[in-house]
């Protein structure tokens, strides 16, 4: 049986949600599948092929103003071409976001990843994590420590660059990419047996 092929569908202002999405990508190759990235506000003819061809999408921008970038929506609207012919149907989608607060509307972002998957007929995989430090004997390392469900979310300061991307956040993304990857190895499989 052939590996999943997982697609890391991102854009990044200041290098933060790519460390995400690297990291992403390295959970997904750690499960067995044959991961891509590609950034999306330099995406090719070469590349929209890959993302055709992909069993999972896992899409992931900074979270500015409430939602994901403006360099990520004219992605999302150039997919359309896509919807059309239900290209991207039965395939599956995950999402993660980035932003300098705590809360900082990440959920929005993840949800408008979930309506984009859900237009193209795509099944989402959650993160498929309890919330971490959420109790006194938690703690800021522990996965999922911002406590979303959706999707991996990250919190990164506006005054430190990507290299200050939180460890916990990078361990997030990276349970994600092996989630998708796992999930897409199931669901493959299944298909091959139907």
């Amino acid at each position: 049986m052939t590996s999943p092929v997982i697609s890391v569908a991102y854009h990044s202002g200041f290098g933060h949600t790519a460390v995400l999405a690297e990291a992403v990508r390295a959970g997904a190759a750690d499960a067995g599948a044959e991961a891509h990235l590609i950034k999306v506000d330099e995406i090719t003819d070469e590349e929209w092929a890959v993302l055709d061809r992909s069993d999972a999408i896992v899409f992931g921008s900074p979270t500015y103003m409430g939602t994901a970038s403006g360099a990520f929506h004219v992605f999302a609207e150039a997919t359309s071409k896509r919807w059309f012919g239900q290209d991207w149907k039965d395939k599956l989608a995950a999402g993660f976001t980035n932003s300098a607060s705590k809360s900082g509307d990440k959920l929005h972002t993840l949800q408008f990843f979930q309506t984009l998957a859900a237009q193209h007929g795509m099944t989402w995989v959650n993160l498929g994590l309890h919330p971490g430090w959420n109790a006194s004997t938690a703690s800021e390392n522990d996965l999922n420590r911002l406590g979303f469900f959706a999707g991996a979310a990250a919190q990164s300061n506006t005054d430190e660059g990507p290299e200050a991307v939180h460890k916990a956040d990078i361990a997030t993304a990276e349970h994600l990419g092996r989630r998708v990857a796992e999930t897409a190895t199931v669901f493959t499989r299944g298909r091959l047996a139907a």
